[in-house]
């Protein structure tokens, strides 16, 4: 009885490799929900939509975009950690994914254990931009002002701990100054905010403000890397025009439910690096700031455990 109970769980440990190898050749037979924990509008939303048709062509399945938004996108992340691992799930999500930890005590997820890091879709710089009404047309005057008028100055956030309030928070650290966050639930509504004039200042990805920093509903003082932006090359940075040192992107990545087979995981990102070579998505990110990425799951994982430490220890130093 024994010796039978032991051919036979090791028949089905040899089938099993087998068996997982049959069911990625099946894969997809459905639509995928990709999970943006964020509301319509924003950067990585666009961003999603962006490559949403061609990732359609290249997994052979319809993308269903849903956008979870809410709690520093703490809610759209959760739901994706929840979700069955049967590849049919995936969270598309931004530098806020290594925030989080350090805004919520009781996170209903770990970031390391319960996901899986696919890749990083794009590199993405954000734009400092004032309401028109506003009495500065530099970075330089927006620092002599604040400083004048310490946390007078209103800025609009997507959520406490997204990457609009961190990478806000770091600039008035390296600046000295203080402003006064007004949290909003996502971008969409945060850039609304800024063009109505309930808040006077916002550090949203380049994506998303473009539209409005074109049509001069918005005026920008400064972008948030070493480089200008190829797309704006009259703007200086942020670094060259008052804070020396600031250097901070956006990136955009596709994580998985921790216990997706690997299988799935190597085909879903062999799918994804095709698309982010194809020169037609390549050069329509370009169009909007970005810089196309498609590094290996082993390498974006290392990337999102440095982050995590890294932004661990910067929320600390500003006291968050």
């Amino acid at each position: 009885m024994f010796r039978i109970a032991r051919v036979s769980l090791l028949a089905t440990l040899i089938t099993l490799p087998a068996l997982s190898a049959v069911a990625a050749d099946a894969y997809p037979q459905k639509p995928i929900r990709l999970v943006v924990p964020f509301s319509p509008g924003g950067g990585t939303d666009l961003l999603a939509r962006a490559v949403s048709d061609k990732l359609t062509e290249a997994l052979g399945a319809i993308i269903i975009i849903e956008n979870r938004a809410g709690a520093g996108s703490t809610i759209g992340t959760a739901q994706v950690a929840r979700a069955a691992p049967d590849g049919y799930t995936f969270l598309f999500t931004s530098a806020s994914y290594t925030f989080a930890p350090n805004f919520y005590r009781d996170l209903p997820y770990d970031p390391i254990k319960d996901f899986r890091p696919i890749t990083m879709f794009g590199l993405l710089p954000n734009v400092l931009v004032v309401h028109p009404s506003m009495p500065v047309k530099s970075v330089k005057e927006l620092l002599a002002l604040a400083r004048k008028r310490p946390g007078e100055i209103l800025y609009g956030s997507a959520g406490r701990g997204s990457n609009v309030h961190l990478t806000t928070e770091l600039f008035t650290y390296m600046a000295k100054i203080t402003l006064t966050q007004v949290p909003y639930k996502g971008m969409g509504p945060a850039q609304i905010g800024l063009v109505s004039g309930e808040v006077q200042m916002l550090l949203p990805a380049f994506q998303s403000i473009f539209p409005f920093v074109k049509s001069g509903q918005v005026r920008a003082l400064g972008v948030s890397t070493k480089q200008r932006s190829p797309l704006l090359p009259d703007l200086p940075t942020i670094d060259e025009a008052g804070v020396p040192g600031y250097d901070k992107s956006a990136w955009f990545g596709l994580f998985a439910p921790a216990a997706v087979p690997d299988p799935i995981i190597a085909h879903v990102y062999q799918a994804v690096a095709k698309v982010l070579k194809n020169p037609e998505i390549v050069q329509r990110l370009a169009a909007e700031g970005a810089i196309a990425r498609g590094e290996p799951p082993a390498e974006f994982d290392a990337f999102v455990r440095s982050e995590l430490a890294l932004w661990t220890k910067l929320i600390r130093e500003m006291k968050l």
